[in-house]
């Protein structure tokens, strides 16, 4: 019997950062043959500059990651078929948690936030996500990243005119209330269960989300019939998905989809 493969590919975008950076990888995966859908999020439908103007934002303030989690389930069920989730950061988390709900035929966990309870005590991870957490802050307003986090956060080992672009292009406030609930039992993983399909890439010079942390994750599935896998790039800070070598990494992630 012939089996027909998924045709539909869901883009997942991460905290801080405007859905439009999946732009050029949208295009790509159209003219490989799929059908891709990029959600905005909740509340995060307009440009990065009008957000950011719009921040403290009490909309997306008040976002969970469980009204998050169901907002994408619901888009997800709409469609004609199971899809391919692909997320970025806290997208790849996400993609985790509905690959476990079972509303996806694989998943590629890009860079990513690992699930609660699977931690890093890298410096790098510790500096980088603290601000955002913000424990002694309101979750009533919005945390906005500042330029100079930016650079340290996602845009590590890029010209000074690249990092301040892309902060014009991408920042957007973001909800205290998703980043905790990344700690809280909401974001827990059951890795004995089988699972379709999941891919884990990271970079080696990402500071929010080390190499180190996303193979810890990557070696916590443990169910011997499901297929789990990892690649590291070198050269790759958080925002590559935008960097230079985008296309070597989105080749990569095609070939293994095709492979499946």
């Amino acid at each position: 019997m012939k089996i027909v493969k998924p045709k539909t590919i869901v883009l997942i975008t991460g905290a801080f950062v405007s859905y439009a950076g999946w732009e050029e990888w949208k295009t790509f995966f159209e003219e490989n043959g799929y059908t891709v859908i990029v959600p905005s999020g909740p509340h995060k439908e307009a440009p990065a500059p009008v957000l950011r103007q719009r921040h403290p934002d009490a909309a997306i303030a008040s976002l969970t990651m469980a009204q998050l989690l169901d907002y994408y389930q619901n888009i997800i069920t709409q469609l004609p078929e199971k899809p391919i989730l692909i997320g970025h950061s806290l997208g790849g988390l996400v993609t985790q948690l509905l690959v476990q709900r079972g509303l996806a035929t694989m998943g590629v966990c890009y860079h990513s936030v690992a699930p609660a309870g699977v931690l890093s005590f890298a410096w790098s991870f510790l500096k980088s996500v603290t601000p955002a957490l913000g424990i002694f802050s309101s979750t009533k307003k919005t945390y906005l990243m500042s330029f100079k986090h930016w650079q340290y956060t996602f845009t590590n080992g890029m010209s000074l005119a690249d990092q301040q672009d892309s902060y014009n292009k991408s920042v957007i406030p973001e909800s205290r209330n998703l980043m905790r609930d990344g700690l809280r039992s909401i974001s827990k993983v059951d890795f004995n269960r089988p699972h379709v399909p999941l891919l884990f890439v990271s970079g080696d010079i990402d500071h929010i989300m080390p190499a180190s942390l996303n193979l810890t994750n990557f070696k916590k599935y443990k169910h011997k019939n499901s297929v789990t896998e990892y690649k590291e790039f070198k050269g790759r800070n958080h925002y590559a998905m935008s960097q230079p070598t985008w296309k070597e990494d989105i080749n990569f992630i095609l070939n293994w989809i095709r492979e499946r």
